[in-house]
């Protein structure tokens, strides 16, 4: 559905560029939302042709120049017809993706959860070892 008008939260939720609406409004709160270089409020009026920075939890900044309006959430089909994205901003994201493929995630190689009774004891024998030396 086309609008004449939309709110910057409402808009963001429509495009489905994040799953809720408060989800929208906090990013915006958090300045991770500009619009035409300046950080915008939720409440902030889109109009067509506007550019929308929006950054990612990543660091990743996605740079949309709205296509159209609109205030109600549909298909993904046609959400994707209310922005487009930059080419600048699409290789911006791909060579980010490569390089979280090529590097491993520092937190995979830290233990999940509590240490065992195994892991307990290894420790207190290799912590008696250095008083000992």
């Amino acid at each position: 559905m086309n609008a004449e008008r939309a709110r910057l939260d409402r808009w963001l939720w429509a495009a489905r560029l994040f799953k809720t609406r408060t989800a929208a409004a906090q990013a915006c709160d958090r300045q991770r939302v500009r619009v035409n270089e300046l950080a915008a409020k939720p409440a902030r009026e889109l109009h067509v042709g506007d550019r929308v920075a929006v950054r990612e939890d990543r660091g990743v900044e996605r740079l949309l120049v709205v296509r159209a309006l609109s205030v109600v959430r549909g298909p993904a089909a046609v959400a994707q017809g209310l922005y487009e994205e930059t080419p600048e901003s699409i290789a911006a994201r791909e060579q980010a993706r490569q390089a979280r493929q090529l590097a491993p995630e520092p937190a995979a190689a830290l233990a999940q959860g509590r240490p065992t009774k195994s892991d307990r004891r290894a420790w207190q024998r290799w912590s008696a070892w250095l008083d000992d030396n």
